[in-house]
Parts: C-alpha cells; sequence; structure tokens
C-alpha cells in the first residue's frame, strides 16, 4: 500500500467533533484508500426527505431506528453514519474495523441523516475504494435496509466488503444507484431488492423487469463481475403475501440464469412451514435479529465454493 492521502473532510462541530480517535487492532490490518473528498454534511436534527420509489411516486423513507446487531454496535441510521464517516475520515471502510470502533463520536449521537446524505455517504465509500491499491478481491452489498445492517464483523475478512444498502430502496432506487459503483471493480456483487417494492404496491412484473435493468447495467459495467441474486426474504406482515415473495422468488431465479448471475436462496433458510420468517430471526416482521444475520452469514459461507465456480458470462 501506497501511503495514504489525508483525508480533506470538514465536520459540522455540533455533530462530529474531531477529538483524538483511537483505533483497536484488527486481525487483518484495514486498508487504507488515498482519496481526497468533501464530506456529506449531516443536519443536527432529523430531517425529512422522500424518495422516488417509483416514477411519479414519493414516499417517506424508512429508516430502521432501531436495530439488533452486536453489543457496542450502532443502533440506529443516524450512529452508523458516524461511524461510517468516520472511517472514511482516516481512510479506511467501516466493514473493516472492529464493530465499535469510533464508540465516543456516534454513541451518544440522535441525528437522522437524509436519504440523499446517505446516498453522498456511500458514493464517497465507492469512490475511495475505487482507489485501492493491492489485489484483495471486492465484494459489494447492494440492497436495502437488510444489506445496510449486515454486521460487517460477520462478512468474510479475506476479502474488501463495499456495503452499498440504504434503508428503504426500491429497486427504482437501486437503478438510479448503479453509477455510483461504476468505477469500483468488484470481484462479486451480492444483489437484494423487491420487499420495498412490495411494501409500495408494486406489481411483479415491475420488480422484475427493474431487476433484469439492474442485472443488465451490472453487466455492462463489470463484465467480469459476478453477479449474485439473492432471494427477497419472508415477512411476517399480511401487506406481503408469502405466495407472492415466492412467486417473484422463483422468477428472479430464472432471471438469473438468462442473465448469467447466481441465484442464491435464502428464502429457505428462513422460512417456517407457513412460508413466513422464523420469529428468532426477525425484530418486526422484516428486520433481521443477529441471529438472521448469522444464518445469512451461514449461506454466505456455503455459497462460496459453487459462486466460486460459477461462469462469468462476459458481453
Amino acid at each position: 500500500m501506497t501511503a495514504p492521502t489525508v483525508f480533506a473532510l470538514t465536520f459540522a462541530s455540533a455533530v462530529l467533533p474531531t477529538p483524538s480517535v483511537s483505533v483497536p487492532p484488527t486481525s487483518l490490518p484495514p486498508e487504507k484508500f488515498p482519496i481526497s473528498i468533501t464530506e456529506p454534511r449531516i443536519a443536527s436534527s432529523p430531517l425529512s426527505s422522500t424518495v422516488s420509489v417509483r416514477p411519479e411516486v414519493e414516499i417517506q423513507p424508512e429508516f430502521s431506528s432501531e436495530v439488533a446487531p452486536l453489543v457496542s454496535a450502532p443502533r440506529s441510521g443516524g450512529q452508523l453514519y458516524l461511524q461510517r464517516l468516520s472511517a472514511l475520515k482516516i481512510g479506511k471502510l467501516y466493514t473493516r474495523l472492529p464493530s465499535d470502533s469510533f464508540r465516543e463520536i456516534w454513541q451518544n449521537s440522535s441525528v437522522q441523516p437524509t436519504y440523499e446524505q446517505w446516498r453522498k455517504l456511500l458514493a464517497l465509500e465507492a469512490k475511495a475504494v475505487s482507489r485501492r491499491n493491492g489485489d484483495r478481491q471486492l465484494s459489494i452489498l447492494l440492497g436495502d435496509s437488510l444489506s445496510l445492517w449486515f454486521p460487517g464483523d460477520r462478512l468474510p475478512q479475506s476479502q474488501i466488503w463495499l456495503n452499498q444498502g440504504i434503508s428503504g430502496d426500491t429497486t427504482w432506487n437501486i437503478l438510479a444507484r448503479l453509477p455510483d459503483i461504476a468505477n469500483t471493480r468488484p470481484d462479486q456483487i451480492y444483489v437484494m431488492a423487491g420487499v420495498n417494492d412490495l411494501k409500495m404496491g408494486a406489481s411483479d412484473a415491475e420488480i422484475i423487469w427493474n431487476m433484469q435493468r439492474i442485472l443488465k447495467q451490472l453487466r455492462a459495467m463489470h463484465p467480469r463481475t459476478k453477479v449474485i441474486v439473492e432471494s427477497i426474504l419472508p415477512t411476517r406482515t399480511p401487506r406481503i403475501p408469502s405466495d407472492r415473495i415466492i412467486h417473484i422468488n422463483q422468477q428472479l431465479q430464472e432471471l438469473a440464469r438468462q442473465e448469467g448471475a447466481t441465484y442464491l436462496d435464502l428464502f429457505a433458510q428462513f422460512a417456517d412451514h407457513d412460508g413466513q420468517i422464523l420469529s428468532e430471526y426477525t425484530t418486526d416482521g422484516i428486520h433481521l435479529t443477529a441471529q438472521g444475520y448469522a444464518t445469512w452469514q451461514t449461506v454466505f459461507q456455503d455459497s462460496d465454493t459453487r459462486v466460486a465456480a460459477a461462469p462469468v458470462l462476459a458481453n
């Protein structure tokens, strides 16, 4: 690694002070990404922000205010945002640091970043990764809050992980964000999307059509990258019937085959005999507990060989 460039970040003093931060050592030395960036300024109080979910449809983004991560890890979107911003300030990704890194900065925070602030932060992380040196593999998690809250220390540490999940994101939003990862040179991209589309009233055909566009654009941007389509997880909400999720997942499996991607079935590992998510895996019927993420981690590990062996169908 070359010596990192000092990050040019100006933090709002009322929200993100600049004390000396001590980062505990990790088993693998975290990569430093030499890039000069400008901080996405964060509001000191909650701000409303609308997210374009479908053409001519606007909703308030769903930000999970409470999740079930590991002890001493951020528990709110604002806390996670500050942790990631603090890591970026010293030229590192939060996924390569201990889960309680920068605790003195985020632990008492109650701020709520807007959707646009989240998107800018993720774009900055992607930009930093695009300047990386070395040959360590890069994997990207692309999706909504389920991907956003995947604990970094449950991701295989043999590679770099770039988390590009945003709470409330739909397939429309993900399509709009794809240019942000155009220069990242990933080895693998894991895509999970659709549950928020279902909550907003999208049709099955609309979800599949957008997923096809996502896969085609990813292939065009990254022809040598292995793309893994993850199934939509089961839920425990009457707003999203299990039979619809099953039907869409069947179409996603066929779509992945047609587009030269790999399909990863998570549904079967999370569903009970009624097709609903197992109660011990969820906090609210959609979002996951620590046990839920542990199961997801197991599926990742079990699928490594199959994904590695999958051919890459270049254009």
